[in-house]
């Protein structure tokens, strides 16, 4: 363990080192001329997306007018695969599940900087393609299971592997123009591959590479890739480098390297050429895991979506058999009225929990699934009162898709209020919106009997505090009503389930105090809602743009119409045009929120970013909270607009007057790399400011103004932590080490020492085991080492994914970072083969005028098996082709099961192509064709009648002079 330690603390050191990135560069270009593994990832799943759309458009009789190429945009592709034309349509999930994707590719050169496989070096053909093929059935494995989130993760350090290979090896160089198919076939022979003893390269003369690969290599076609040491320069005589400043062996001959990483690079001539295949075969990859997984699912795991989640997390005690009654009718109301429509939830998950149980959760995109599962919800039990509400939140936190909404119905305390850091970590990683719908929180008071006959139900104010914090580092709400009372506060909920939902404003203050707050309300927006809540005696003002004022003693007035339900006043704005700033002024000196929402197509996301420094230095997604005093970046992407202009970026403390601007830097495309400098110790949200000249209305443009909801918090504290596989074996174990640190103005305190409380905990409830402490010594640097295992089941279903936190704190509990690690549970799939297609019959009576050919139908018959040891035939779709499919599974020969596929169609659809899909995912492909012959088919009399002969083991059927040929073969994507 000690070695591995030094290992890990050598790895982080030659990280820091400036230029250390040896693949495309990972997020950003700033020579403006090469491609990155964001740019090649973001253009692979735009074009697949937009061509799976385009093929459900043709299936379904619908017009796709887009034109798929590499100029396509996130809202471009969203708004072609609407299936309504709406204005407001939001592209954040869409882009945020890309972001997923380009940003877990990233961290593949932070978290195996130095494993020749995940980047081809080496000549490491074999082993990368291991690492390929295994994420794939990985990625397969989680869909199988709705496991999005784990699934998109896993795909991106696939694809920075799968793309590396055309970057780092000769590839490019030996002419090829389409990618190397077998890098995502298991079953077949990687071939023409230079073995060790073969030389490959010879000296680069005078800094110029373009000729150092030898002309024996090039004119006999083998394969080879360039060595890479950071720490020697030794290497098999012959063989080329990689080449690059850090790279050791290309100091020893032959000198320079191959690759193609940018366009200065040893072989920069060839970098457009290598990116390009790069997308190609990324695009392969993506289409072999669509036919997996189906269209559908596919465009889930790629995150197009057209409206949120809705996700209730349930209290199912005796006393709450109110509340379930009004979840039902809110979420039957929104169901029932969405149904069909552009704002249908995208999907609903449900999680129960009471005490001693929570779960399980139940994710569906069947509307009346959901139904019938909130339908069984029943209140029962109670016991000792407080209840399981943070693990059944957790597990929705985790199952959920990033910036989702939740709702909390409760009216206990939490029994498992030890997981409130946790939850934190994890509304701080997903940036989800949580909401808690509490019920007789004043029972302290008048206290509420269990109907059941338990105890009397109470929540004091201090339980009750909890939520509202958790409510408020998210950026929801937290809702304090009786139960008579809660059907008027779930308006809430419809709200935030309607379309293209922003924020434009959003504040808290606790402790009160009167205050005055500003908006700007820009052409874009409509349904403008504002949320106060706080004490009774709270009251307010609001004055539009143009002057006009409305005071809280008007429930309806000139501005807004508004309705109370215990601490809650909800505002639902006559904007009318009134674009401009506004201003809302609360005077209260108890703790209150103002949140101001609306609906547009215009928003933006973000993420915390960490530099590499040097010239040739990039960026990778930050982890855990940003560091006190120091510096933090971040990737600031503006979302359905091409028209707006972004003139500031601000952290804003969400409790006070402290602001921090930052840089601007625009990386292209509504993208910008945002730098604060020495950011102070606080609670921070994320605010973007700038001018929409989207309206034609008005000669100048309007002002612009988003929020994010959730909130940024610093920390003195560092944890970082990374195991050496994201895929975990049911049954198997893996060890987790993590570094603490104390920091001082964003930097490591070498001479720091102290204790710290180390908690590590998962959703799934596996079995895991962690030091409760860690101390820094005097003489470590200022870090304390620690590990950390899980244990997967042995009864874990393969796809199952699992999220790890691990908090730091420090010795006086006033400080706390975390690190959030996703896992998938992955059994080892010995099943490679896809299945096997044999033709049985084809027959016709398919007349030779293709005028007449509607009043005829054609058939196909096929036997498909999965070989001897497969896993089994799960589906069998049409790919191409206008007919009828129908399966049925007979015995054959040794008791293996034979599924026998029956095509039939018009004549006049004359080609169809089956997907034939495994259990494990392996696809493979039958086709079939009509084709006319001028010539009789061999073994065949023709003439007037329908004759049928056996030829080739194929069922030929010959009338006139017309014939089938079924072109049947097992095509591998």
């Amino acid at each position: 363990m000690a070695a591995r330690r030094r290992v890990m603390l050598l790895v982080a050191v030659v990280l820091s080192l400036p230029g250390f990135i040896h693949s495309f560069q990972p997020l950003f270009s700033f020579d403006g001329n090469s491609s990155t593994h964001r740019d090649i990832t973001q253009k692979a799943v735009l074009r697949k997306t937009a061509e799976v759309c385009r093929d459900i458009a043709a299936s379904e009789g619908r017009d796709f007018s887009l034109t798929i190429d590499d100029s396509l945009s996130a809202d471009k592709v969203q708004r072609a695969c609407s299936t309504t034309g709406t204005s407001l349509l939001s592209t954040v999930l869409f882009q945020t599940s890309i972001a997923n994707m380009y940003f877990s590719n990233a961290k593949v050169d932070v978290v195996f900087a130095l494993s020749e496989e995940h980047h081809f070096d080496d000549e490491t053909f074999q082993g990368g393609r291991d690492i390929i093929t295994a994420g794939v059935s990985a990625v397969k494995a989680s869909v199988k299971l709705e496991s999005f989130v784990a699934g998109r993760w896993t795909l991106g350090q696939v694809c920075h592997t799968l793309q590396d290979f055309y970057s780092h090896s000769n590839w490019v160089e030996l002419g090829n123009n389409a990618p190397y198919s077998t890098l995502i076939k298991p079953d077949q022979p990687l071939g023409n591959l230079a073995d060790l003893s073969t030389p490959t390269c010879r000296n680069c003369t005078g800094g110029n590479c373009e000729n150092n690969l030898l002309p024996d290599l090039l004119q006999q076609g083998l394969l080879t890739s360039g060595y890479f040491n950071i720490f020697s320069s030794a290497k098999p005589a012959g063989k080329c480098s990689h080449g690059g400043s850090f790279d050791k062996t290309s100091e020893q001959d032959p000198v320079g390297g191959i690759n193609k990483d940018n366009v200065g690079s040893s072989h920069g001539s060839f970098h457009h050429k290598a990116a390009d295949l790069a997308v190609n075969a990324t695009l392969e990859l993506l289409e072999d895991i669509r036919v997996a997984v189906g269209d559908k699912n596919f465009l889930r795991l790629m995150g197009l979506s057209q409206s949120s989640v809705l996700c209730f997390v349930i209290d199912t005690t005796g006393s709450m058999s109110d509340d379930i009654a009004e979840a039902k009718r809110v979420s039957f109301d929104i169901i029932d009225s969405k149904r069909g429509t552009q704002q249908e939830p995208s999907a609903y998950i449900l999680v129960p929990f009471n005490d001693p149980g929570f779960g399980p959760l139940i994710m569906t995109t069947d509307a009346d699934v959901f139904k019938d599962s909130i339908n069984k919800l029943s209140a029962s039990g109670g016991g000792d009162i407080p209840e399981l509400c943070l693990s059944g939140l957790q597990l929705a936190l985790t199952a959920a898709p990033q910036s989702s909404e939740i709702f909390v119905f409760t009216d206990a305390p939490a029994k498992d209020a030890h997981l409130k850091s946790a939850i934190t970590a994890l509304i701080e990683s997903t940036k989800s919106v949580v909401t808690f719908m509490l019920t007789d929180v004043l029972a302290s008071r008048r206290r509420r009997r269990n109907p059941q006959g338990g105890s009397p139900r109470s929540m004091s104010q201090s339980d009750a505090q909890l939520y509202r914090d958790l409510a408020r580092a998210s950026g929801g709400q937290a809702i304090e009503v009786t139960k008579s009372d809660l059907s008027l506060a779930t308006s809430v909920i419809e709200d935030s389930s309607a379309s293209a939902v922003v924020t434009i404003f959003q504040v808290v203050r606790n402790p009160g105090r009167p205050d005055h707050f500003t908006f700007a309300v820009d052409g874009s927006l409509r349904n403008i809602t504002a949320y106060i809540t706080g004490a009774s005696s709270l009251t307010f003002n609001l004055t539009s743009s143009t002057g006009i004022s409305q005071s809280s003693s008007q429930s309806s007035g000139p501005l807004a119409s508004f309705t109370t339900a215990g601490n809650l006043r909800r505002l639902s704005l006559n904007t009318d045009n009134q674009t401009g700033s506004w201003q809302i002024i609360v005077n209260s000196n108890n703790p209150y929120s103002v949140k101001v929402t609306g609906q547009s197509s215009v928003n933006f996301i973000y993420n915390l970013v960490e530099a590499h420094e040097g010239a040739h230095g990039d960026f990778s997604l930050k982890e855990g909270r940003p560091l006190s005093g120091g510096n933090a970046s971040l990737l600031v992407s503006v979302t359905g607009s091409d028209t707006v202009k972004v003139t500031e970026v601000t952290l804003v403390d969400s409790s006070g007057p402290t602001e921090v601007n930052g840089s601007l830097q625009s990386l292209g495309s509504g993208n910008f790399l945002v730098t604060f400098s020495g950011v102070p110790t606080g609670d921070f949200v994320v605010r973007l400011r700038g001018e929409d000249s989207s309206s034609t209305s008005r000669s100048t443009p309007s002002s612009f103004q988003r929020q994010a909801s959730t909130q940024i918090k610093t920390s003195s504290i560092a944890v970082t932590a990374q195991a050496n596989n994201t895929n975990i074996e049911p049954g198997s174990t893996i060890s987790i080490p993590f570094t603490v640190a104390t920091t001082t103005s964003g930097v490591v305190n070498d001479s720091a020492t102290g204790t710290f409380t180390v908690r590590a905990n998962n959703d799934r409830s596996f079995t895991s085991t962690s030091p409760s402490t860690v101390a820094i010594a005097a003489g470590t640097g200022g870090k304390a080492n620690g590990t950390i295992t899980l244990t997967a089941p042995a009864s874990a279903a393969s796809g199952t994914d699992v999220t790890v936190t691990i908090e730091a704190e420090n010795a006086a509990a006033t400080d706390i970072n975390y690190a959030v690690l996703r896992f998938s549970v992955v059994a080892k799939v010995t099943d490679i083969t896809r299945p096997v297609c044999q033709v049985v019959s084809t027959s016709t009576n398919c007349p030779s005028s293709s005028s007449l050919c509607a009043s005829s139908q054609w058939e196909f018959i096929a036997n498909l098996t999965d070989g001897i040891n497969g896993t089994g035939i799960e589906s069998v779709t049409i790919r191409q082709g206008n007919g009828t499919l129908n399966t049925s599974t007979v015995a054959g020969a040794g008791g293996k099961n034979i599924t026998v596929a029956t095509y039939s169609a018009s004549c006049c659809s004359q080609n169809v192509e089956l997907a034939v899909v495994d259990r494990v995912g392996n696809v493979g492909k039958c086709l079939g064709q009509v084709r006319e012959s001028t010539t009789a088919a061999p073994v065949t009399t023709v003439n007037t009648s329908t004759t049928t002969t056996s030829s080739g083991g194929h069922t030929l059927s010959i009338s006139h002079c017309l014939w089938i040929s079924a072109v049947v073969a097992l095509l591998w994507k």
